[in-house]
């Protein structure tokens, strides 16, 4: 007797996949029917492309017409080892890149295409005839990290922990020891001068500046191991927002290197009397370091469920885009005081959350609104 549940009805829309445009005023979600792209402070429908096929990576360029589609689900539109350019403007293809296995990721700039495989990262110029321009090696990545700035790209270096920066003009390549155990999230400040970072472990956010490679922060999320599930710079770079699977978003202050003193904004973590966030215990000589550790300065609540896997496999066993655990508290920036965390799956939830002051002058961080943005 088969006493599975089963997963989706066919009549069922489950989101596949959700991914910011480069300045998050908008996000585009892969379905297994097609795509939509929203507005992302209001959580308004901008567009819909049905292909009556799954969608596993929509990936937009900045607020133009072109989108990079990938297939995914239990019925791709498209072949998992290609990436369409599609011009949503004419409704037709305009570009297509196949690759030897299947993509895990796709990042766009104005004369770039980064597509991202299992164990390499291959950089493309944006024209046709489609141009080969260099390919990297990286450890396994089967979560497709990869973040893409004006100047630079970062991906997993070939060994575990370790981050690849490769200048864009030149090609040059810089190499972070990051972390000691795997990769899980990283992502680029919008100006491109800090990096974060975040490995298997959960516990501590790296901060790096991309000039040179220093390390300029290390924050903790927390003493217990978690699953990382995104990282996110506000417009300014001096604060990052991260999501887990504790169902936490954190705010934090980070120091930027370019920006002055006044710019930078006080942290209620520590306040002035200097004792942080465990008082006296963090001044006592030899202590653990969880008690002088930076922590986030707000935490709030944001809903991840429990949802069961989407077509019935799981990242780690090697699965393609659109068929592993639906991706839950993806975050993006859409002012400097306020934020959005976005879920796929069958209960897709869209939450804004917006920064303030009390009237005791301690900055909070609190859910405004959320909505559920795709009818079931």
């Amino acid at each position: 007797m088969n006493t599975r549940p089963s997963i989706e009805s066919p009549n069922t829309t489950v989101v596949l996949s959700v991914a910011f445009n480069d300045d998050c005023s908008c996000f585009s979600v892969g379905l297994n029917t097609g795509y939509y792209v929203f507005n992302a402070a209001q959580c308004t429908l901008k567009c819909v492309r049905e292909f009556n096929g799954g969608i596993g990576l929509v990936q937009m360029l900045g607020k133009s017409n072109f989108v990079a589609l990938v297939g995914g689900g239990k019925h791709p539109k498209f072949a998992q080892n290609k990436v369409i350019l599609w011009d949503d403007a004419k409704a037709k293809q305009s570009l297509e890149i196949t690759a030897f296995t299947s993509v895990r990721n796709v990042q766009l700039a104005k004369n770039r295409i980064v597509v991202v495989l299992q164990n390499s990262v291959r950089v493309y110029a944006f024209a046709k005839p489609v141009n080969l321009i260099a390919a990297y090696e990286t450890a396994d990545n089967l979560l497709g990290l990869c973040s893409l700035s004006d100047k630079t790209i970062a991906f997993p270096g070939r060994t575990t922990g370790q981050v690849q920066l490769v200048d864009i003009a030149t090609g040059n390549v810089s190499i972070i020891p990051a972390h000691s155990a795997a990769l899980r999230a990283l992502r680029f400040s919008p100006d491109g001068e800090l990096l974060a970072t975040a490995s298997e472990q959960g516990t501590l956010i790296r901060v790096f500046a991309t000039s040179n490679c220093a390390r300029i922060a290390e924050l903790r999320r927390g003493i217990d191991q978690a699953t990382i599930f995104s990282l996110a710079f506000s417009p300014s770079g001096t604060l990052l927002a991260s999501t887990s699977d504790k169902s936490t978003l954190h705010i934090f202050d980070v120091p930027h290197p370019k920006k002055s003193a006044r710019e930078q904004p006080r942290a209620n973590s520590v306040p002035e009397d200097g004792k942080g966030k465990w008082g006296v215990l963090g001044k006592i000589p030899l202590m653990p370091r969880v008690f002088s550790d930076v922590y986030s300065w707000a935490s709030v609540p944001f809903e991840a469920g429990d949802e069961p896997l989407v077509g019935g496999l799981d990242v780690a066993a090697g699965a393609t885009l659109g068929t592993s655990r639906p991706q839950k508290g993806v975050v993006g920036w859409v002012e400097e005081d306020s934020l959005v965390v976005i879920g796929a799956g069958r209960d897709a939830r869209w939450e804004r959350f917006v920064l303030g002051v009390t009237d005791d002058g301690v900055r909070v961080c609190q859910r405004q609104g959320w909505k559920r943005y795709i009818a079931s």
